[in-house]
């Protein structure tokens, strides 16, 4: 029941006639409430932003809610499908684009967001950034960041089985398995220190590219297949099949999170894929490491026999504000979001966000961030991560055929197969 609630809940959630969810009355005190993901260096900030924000608003209330990212997508289908949905959220775009496609959240108000017109917003982002939240001309959501993920390196932990980090990190996928199993160490069958895992929970972002470097495709260029290339997708699930338990045994879903693992230093994990913003958790975590220098970070890895060049694509958390709420309620919650995105600087120093504006883009604070090259770089290489209104759908059926051969001994060959059919019909349903 559970691995099926998302996607009934969908269903629900863009069935149900938009109705008005207790909006409060135009005048008088209002609360707004915001959910986001869970980020204690953000917490810090944005605290401070909402207290400024109230200090100079004393008829508005704002009350922040986090949850972990990998179950916002949930907690919001639960929500919108009850009319109960926050005046403000964000989430990943690839969980967000269905909001928008149906009328869930409502257009960006410019003079409430402190633009002139919808191309003056637009001319302050990186071009294409707000492609994702365009439809019809209007934008509908704000970038929190733009974001992709590179491997972190615990050099201590490369020292330590014999290899120099400067000259021996991998760059293909085939380093990251012959470092891994120099790296690795295990208490029987059961890992004790991995030299690498991946981002399982995020098929389309960390993955896909994989399958893209090989000439595969998710969807086809004229969208009207999945799946496209089909010696590429087994290529890649042969790959994930010989890293798993069943394989080579170099890791698993079923470990805690690498990322999680990398900023203690604990000789138990050394590499870890994730984001700029990594670099302000370090920090936060254990300084010592992160004054050390005992760790950097690497270009995405290709494969050997790659056709073309793919990076981690990168995916924006957009903030939406709620299209079921009152006018006066969205204009007060576009401004709120307005405040906090415009301190993008510190977003990038304090919590190593990239708001993906022209003017950060540009800046000497932004170029002087450790290894942001790597991943001003990457994006270059990479592209937005796929989003479409059953994306979600589409990475479940992906989560599938991943665990499926990784964990439950499914040949590649019968994942790939069902994984084409499945996906096409949902395809078929946009």
């Amino acid at each position: 029941m559970k691995k099926t609630l998302p996607i009934i809940l969908s269903l629900l959630i863009f069935s149900l006639p938009l109705m008005a969810g207790g909006a409060q009355e135009e005048q008088g005190p209002m609360t707004l409430t915001v959910w986001t993901h869970e980020d204690p260096n953000r917490t810090a900030i944005e605290e401070r932003y909402i207290s400024e924000f109230e200090a100079t608003h004393p008829d508005v209330t704002i009350e922040r809610v986090t949850n972990s990212s990998q179950k916002m997508p949930e907690l919001l289908l639960t929500a919108f499908a009850a009319n109960e949905g926050p005046h403000i959220f964000n989430t990943q775009i690839e969980d967000a684009y269905a909001y928008i496609v149906n009328g869930r959240v409502g257009a960006v108000d410019p003079p409430s967001a402190g633009y002139k017109s919808v191309k003056a917003l637009k001319d302050a982002y990186v071009e294409g950034v707000l492609d994702a939240v365009t439809m019809d001309v209007e934008v509908y959501g704000l970038p929190l960041e733009l974001t992709n993920w590179a491997p972190y390196i615990n050099k201590r932990v490369i020292r330590a089985a014999g290899l120099d980090p400067d000259r021996d990190y991998p760059r293909t996928w085939e380093d990251i398995v012959a470092v891994s199993e120099k790296i690795i160490l295990r208490d029987g069958e059961i890992i004790t220190r991995r030299g690498f895992d991946f981002r399982y929970p995020y098929y389309l972002v960390s993955m896909v590219p994989m399958v893209e470097q090989l000439g595969g495709q998710l969807i086809s260029d004229d969208g009207k297949t999945a799946i496209v290339g089909d010696e590429a997708w087994l290529k890649f699930l042969r790959f994930m099949a010989d890293w798993g338990p069943f394989g080579k045994n170099l890791g698993s879903p079923t470990y805690t999170n690498a990322r999680k693992l990398f900023d203690a230093d604990n000789n138990d994990m050394a590499m870890a894929m994730s984001g700029l913003y990594q670099e302000g958790r370090i920090r936060a975590d254990n300084p010592e490491f992160y004054e050390s220098g005992d760790w950097m970070v690497i270009p995405f890895p290709q494969f050997k026999d790659a056709v073309r060049e793919a990076a981690c694509a990168y995916y924006g958390h957009f903030y939406m504000v709620n299209s079921q709420k009152s006018e006066r309620e969205q204009k007060a919650s576009w401004e709120f979001v307005s405040y906090m995105l415009s301190h993008p600087e510190e977003y990038l120093t304090e919590v190593g966000l990239i708001q993906p504006t022209r003017a950060l883009m540009a800046s000497k604070t932004f170029s002087d961030m450790p290894y942001a090259q790597v991943f001003a770089d990457d994006m270059a290489r990479g592209s937005m991560v796929y989003y479409g209104e059953n994306s979600a759908k589409i990475q479940e059926l992906i989560k599938e055929a991943v665990e499926g051969v990784m964990l439950g001994g499914i040949e590649p060959e019968k994942a790939l197969a069902s994984l084409k059919v499945k996906a096409q019909e949902v395809l078929d349903q946009e």
